[in-house]
């Protein structure tokens, strides 16, 4: 670790803090000794996710994934990028013996979000929830020494699956049909919110059965409550976005800490 990377870790938390505010409430249950890598984790997560909102054109957009791909494929060489989040996650991709592979697939799966083509199939969105939700959860338990089980990709997919409704575009829902009425979204929606509660209440059966590592499933904790309101609104993409208020996101994960993390 150089001299600045400590500054770099630090950056990576006010970062996430500003960025994620759920996510960085549920590192701080993580064990103290881990907890500024998964700083480090869910810092370049947030970073990537708000590529879209943050360029004017898709090509734009490429280019700085694709800045990002390079950067993680140049892992093993001791240069530094003058990123305070891609040295630092860099260094925790090093030392947890992380799949790089893995984060090249989140940015591949994110590519997804710049262009205004529709998600073509069900199968397409499971795996861009498990390249953008899952495999985030699943590197976190790798680096809290969580063993291996289930209930980490199902909660990453129940995660994501929420997040895309909660997005409210229609181009994450996948149709049957290449034309569809508000009738068919509606009922498509509806779907992917059984979906998303069968792969929560899957991960909350084999979370009861850790011994350990089960601050890694919080980031999926929250799910519930969106998927709530979610449930009591028709698609409408001008009602505006699903808003739960801070502190019952707050006491949700706090409950969460203290039951089988989710």
């Amino acid at each position: 670790m150089t001299a600045a990377m400590p500054d770099h870790f630090d950056h990576c938390e006010a970062n996430l803090r500003k960025q994620d505010r759920d996510l960085w409430l549920a590192c701080l249950f993580a064990p103290a000794p881990v907890r500024r890598d998964l700083h480090a984790i869910y810092a370049f997560v947030s970073e990537i996710r708000d590529i879209r909102a943050k360029v004017s054109q898709a090509l734009l957009g490429e280019m700085r994934l694709r800045w990002w791909s390079d950067t993680l494929e140049s892992i093993n060489l001791d240069v530094a990028h003058a990123h305070p989040v891609a040295d630092a996650l860099r260094d925790v991709i090093r030392r947890n013996a992380l799949p790089r592979a893995e984060f090249l697939g989140l940015l591949e799966a994110h590519i997804f979000d710049l262009y205004d083509d529709p998600m073509p199939t069900h199968a397409a969105l499971e795996a861009y929830c498990r390249s953008t939700s899952a495999a985030p959860i699943q590197w976190a338990a790798k680096i809290i020494g969580a063993p291996p089980s289930s209930a980490f990709h199902d909660a990453g997919l129940a995660l994501g699956l929420t997040r895309t409704l909660c997005a409210l575009d229609q181009k994450f829902i996948p149709l049957d049909g290449p034309s569809a009425s508000p009738q068919d979204y509606s009922k498509a929606r509806s779907q992917l919110i059984k979906l998303a509660r069968d792969y929560y209440q899957s991960a909350y059966r084999a979370a009861g059965e850790l011994t350990s590592g089960r601050e890694a499933l919080l980031p999926a904790a929250v799910t519930p409550l969106f998927l709530e309101q979610l449930a009591q609104r028709d698609y409408d993409l001008d009602i505006g976005p699903i808003t739960i208020s801070p502190l019952r996101r707050q006491w949700r994960l706090w409950r969460a800490a203290r039951n089988y993390g989710l």
